[in-house]
């Protein structure tokens, strides 16, 4: 038995509204909490055996059609706050955009944060994944984080505490990052809002953003681009089921219609085959895979 935690707490949750595919099963658990304490607190009445797993906007994810054993924790309203605490710092909320924290920095005349302006996700997801795009990484500008633990300890860790790699952190499984700071440059905030622009406008001329999709699907292998090894493997338009590699950007799959995430992820391990075989290079998952298979 769990305690009624402070929140709001949904059993056999459909999952497939919340992220970007729109498909896969349902949580046991999904569990919006009204503060940090109240997180912590939950945390740490879960059995240990129950899998804890953070969801932002789903943007970069493949919920399996038999859907998650376990609770998922998604970050609403009361952890979405940007400020700025000096002149070229943000303090970020784990559940705050990427377009708010961007936006905000551009007010502040901050520097150094417009690629969060291209990545569709949130503080929590950037953090953990070392988001990047555009030549810049969050590694570049994270100051700390704070993180509450699967066992409900809540802790502060600095970059070098995160052990950032190429699109991985050693964040530890179940945490789940409720805040971050951040520190750019000084700027002049009609730069920033011109590079912002350029960012958006190279986005919707090279990328399937209005199609059910989950960005980036494979990592950049050292000296390829993912997308030129999946081209010219033969698989641009390449589909299993309704399921299809997107003719626009050929890094990312999309959904046509009713695809299952069975779909979806049969049709990935198909490309990573067939570069394999073309290339000799091993494309690894960029999107994040969870849950079990239906």
């Amino acid at each position: 038995m769990i305690p009624e935690p402070e929140g709001k707490l949904t059993a056999n949750a459909p999952l497939a509204p919340l992220v970007w595919f729109k498909s896969g099963g349902a949580a046991d658990l999904l569990f919006e909490p009204a503060s940090a304490e109240a997180l912590a607190s939950f945390l740490r009445s879960l059995p240990d055996w129950v899998p804890v797993m953070a969801l932002g906007l789903g943007s970069n994810l493949i919920v399996r059609d038999g859907g998650f054993p376990g609770v998922v924790v998604r970050l609403g309203k009361a952890f979405a706050k940007v400020e700025a605490i000096d002149e070229i710092t943000l303090r970020c909320g784990g559940g705050a955009s990427g377009i708010l924290v961007s936006s905000t920095a551009r007010d502040a005349g901050i520097a150094g944060m417009e690629f969060l302006r291209s990545i569709p996700g949130t503080v929590g997801g950037f953090v953990r994944m070392n988001g990047g795009a555009y030549g810049s990484e969050v590694k570049d500008i994270l100051v700390d984080c704070d993180v509450v633990l699967r066992s409900g300890e809540r802790h502060t860790l600095a970059l070098a505490d995160l052990g950032y790699t190429y699109r991985h952190s050693e964040l530890p499984d179940g945490a789940v990052v409720i805040g971050a700071t951040f520190r750019g440059r000084p700027g002049d905030p009609a730069a920033i809002q011109a590079e912002m622009d350029r960012i958006s406008a190279s986005r919707e001329a090279s990328q399937p953003l209005r199609s059910k999709t989950g960005g980036s699907t494979f990592k950049n292998p050292d000296g390829h681009k993912a997308w030129q090894l999946v081209d010219a493997a033969g698989c641009r338009g390449l589909a299993v089921g309704g399921a299809q590699v997107s003719e626009k950007h050929t890094n990312f799959l999309i959904n046509t219609g009713e695809a299952t995430s069975a779909d979806i992820e049969a049709l990935g391990e198909e490309v990573r085959r067939r570069v394999k075989d073309k290339s000799g290079v091993e494309l690894q998952w960029e999107i994040q895979r969870v849950g079990v298979m239906k």
